[in-house]
């Protein structure tokens, strides 16, 4: 079987090549920056006198026509017609006849393609960026609601010192904060212009670019048009961010599916983002944890076929460049729902923080607050750890917690040990309070960092 075709080539294309070069089934997602694209281009051709007004306006008046076809699921895209582009076009010339074959004046589907994307990227963006938003705003809430529960910090997944649970999670709030940053950095230079670029080398009409790009909401114009057709790293960068944005929603997920565990059992995930299981009856899987973990390995898998895609390039478009568009559509799958489900998740768990309380009871967790208060009476914190690390010695031996040992063993080990200030130091509440320094625990210290990121968050959802 062959697809008729003409032009420059007259003979039909062959089935297994239509396979191959056909896209639609992909950017067909495109079809709305399409049209937006087209009927912006049709207004430039207009202003600069290369199609008249009333061409103009039959144009955008069918664009407008093929748009809500393809809302209303009554205009199927054809894959004999390759890609959105052309099935786009071919149904504006059913609507309104040949003028809409002048839509293509000045263009083509390299700088149209090129737009297409950007437009694309730039509206995922934004909805990406309002996620992260929400994920903040139902972080910062919790921190707030859970201001008073206590539990241990970690290092190498060993308790080690006394915290709170607000403190871990403005932890996790500072993470999304840095993905709100790359991705808005991402967004400055990807919102440029490439219409009027042409194949590669521009246009011969003297096309209104300035005033095409800033119809569309574009800062600018593209300023090479080899660059602007044949080159993806806007591409990268924003899966590039995403897959780190990933790695941190990551990250999230491992520590609720430990606190959830029974070992912890410091969290309770809401039933509305847990699963049961399909043989042992008892079982509340997190799997809304697990999931996104999962979602995060192929946000990474989709930045190194962005990668891979563009390194051996050379600089002109190239149709390699066809298969660009599916790793960013899943780099962006890869996000979205993470965030909206995990911030679900979070705004209905329960923590439990009688077991977080409990927890800290266990594993020597003021060992260094004893240190220091021997560094406080003038002994060299080197000397400090070495004495206290006897004791914590001594203790495990006794199978009991440092509080636990008696007087006389605090005393033989340091005489600056022998002082009521040593219950204080091994007091976990009062150890939490102690740091007070800006990014520590304390109770104050957490409340000003809540207030300092709602402020931030908020001027920066102001600027968008």
């Amino acid at each position: 079987m062959t697809i008729a075709r003409g032009g420059r080539l007259p003979n039909g294309l062959d089935a297994a090549m239509e396979r191959l070069n056909t896209s639609v089934d992909v950017d067909g997602a495109l079809w709305r920056e399409d049209i937006r694209g087209s009927v912006a281009h049709a207004r430039g051709l207009a202003r600069a006198g290369v199609i008249s007004e009333s061409d103009a306006r039959a144009i955008t008046d069918g664009l407008d026509r093929v748009a809500g076809e393809i809302e209303r699921g009554e205009l199927v895209f054809r894959r004999d017609r390759e890609d959105v582009h052309m099935n786009v076009e071919a149904r504006l010339v059913e609507l309104i006849g040949p003028v809409g074959g002048k839509l293509h004046t000045g263009r083509s589907r390299n700088d149209q393609v090129a737009t297409d994307l950007r437009l694309y990227c730039r509206r995922l963006t934004e909805e990406t960026l309002a996620a992260l938003g929400r994920l903040a705003d139902v972080l910062l809430a919790r921190a707030e609601a859970e201001i008073d529960t206590l539990m241990p910090a970690y290092t190498h997944l060993q308790r080690a010192q006394p915290s709170r649970l607000s403190h871990h999670l403005m932890a996790w709030q500072e993470l999304v904060w840095r993905d709100r940053g790359r991705l808005t950095d991402a967004l400055t230079r990807l919102n440029e212009c490439p219409l009027g670029s042409g194949a590669v080398a521009g246009s011969g009409f003297p096309l209104d670019r300035a005033g095409v790009a800033a119809e569309l909401g574009f800062e600018r114009p593209t300023r090479n048009s080899i660059d602007a057709t044949g080159s993806r790293d806007f591409l990268i960068e924003l899966a590039s961010a995403l897959a780190l944005t990933g790695v941190h929603l990551s990250r999230i997920g491992e520590e609720l599916v430990l606190w959830s565990s029974s070992e912890f059992g410091f969290v309770a995930l809401s039933d509305g983002f847990s699963t049961s299981s399909s043989m042992m009856p008892q079982k509340k899987n997190p799997d809304v944890a697990e999931l996104v973990r999962g979602r995060a390995a192929r946000g990474m898998g989709a930045l190194m076929s962005l990668l891979a895609l563009e390194k051996g390039l050379a600089f002109g478009y190239g149709r390699d460049l066809q298969e660009d568009k599916r790793p960013i559509m899943d780099a962006f799958d890869c996000v979205l729902p993470c965030l909206d489900a995990l911030a679900g998740a979070l705004a209905t768990c329960r923590f439990d923080a009688e077991r977080m309380k409990a927890a800290l009871e266990r594993g020597h967790l003021c060992a260094t607050d004893l240190a220091d208060l021997l560094a406080l009476k003038g002994v060299p914190f080197r000397e400090a750890h070495h004495v206290v690390g006897a004791l914590v010695r001594e203790a495990e031996s006794r199978g009991v917690e440092l509080l636990a040992l008696p007087e006389e063993t605090f005393a033989a080990a340091h005489p600056a040990l022998a002082t009521p200030e040593r219950a204080g130091a091994l007091d976990a509440a009062l150890a939490v309070e102690r740091r007070s320094v800006l990014g520590g625990p304390a109770k104050k210290t957490v409340l000003a960092a809540v207030a300092d990121a709602r402020v931030r968050w908020k001027n920066a959802a102001s600027l968008r």
